[in-house]
């Protein structure tokens, strides 16, 4: 009977030491292993019609190799390109964001990066695109006069 009785409490002590240790195991496998130098960028004031670009860094802070399975963008107009292969533990890689500045306004886009098992981060890009001038300078009334006084 007081056999029975220290089973009975050695298997609820280990039952429960184990439960207690599963979220912590969890918990590290699911450890952020994708960092960001910076989650988002303002491009500031572009013009209309001329593309720009920034490049994020991301570091592996991993013990394993990481791999970037996708880069999207929120619309067209956004371009991410990164590389496909593996990122060692420690290394750092990049990931170019265009975008082509096509729409006159403010802009927010955003850039998820989907890695290791469907894990994700997401990058923001903003600015404000306006309208270029359609000539260089200004056109000036008197050239025009002289020109025609001239051509006569």
């Amino acid at each position: 009977m007081i056999k029975n009785l220290l089973s009975l409490i050695l298997v609820v002590t280990l039952g429960v030491s184990a439960r207690a240790q599963a979220p912590a195991n969890a918990a590290a496998n699911t450890a952020e292993v994708l960092q960001v130098k910076e989650s988002g960028f303002d491009f500031g004031k572009i013009p209309q019609g001329r593309p720009v670009t920034h490049i994020f860094e991301i570091v592996n802070t991993g013990k394993t190799p990481l791999l970037l399975t996708n880069v999207q963008a929120s619309c067209g107009c956004t371009t991410p390109e990164w590389s496909k292969e593996p990122i060692k533990p420690g290394a750092t890689a990049q990931i170019k964001v265009g975008y082509n500045s096509a729409a006159e306004g403010y802009f927010n886009k955003s850039i998820t990066i989907l890695y290791n098992n469907n894990q994700s981060k997401t990058l923001l890009i903003s600015g404000t695109v306006y309208k270029s001038p359609v000539t260089a300078a200004p056109v000036n009334a008197s050239i025009a006069l002289l020109k025609n006084i001239n051509g006569q």
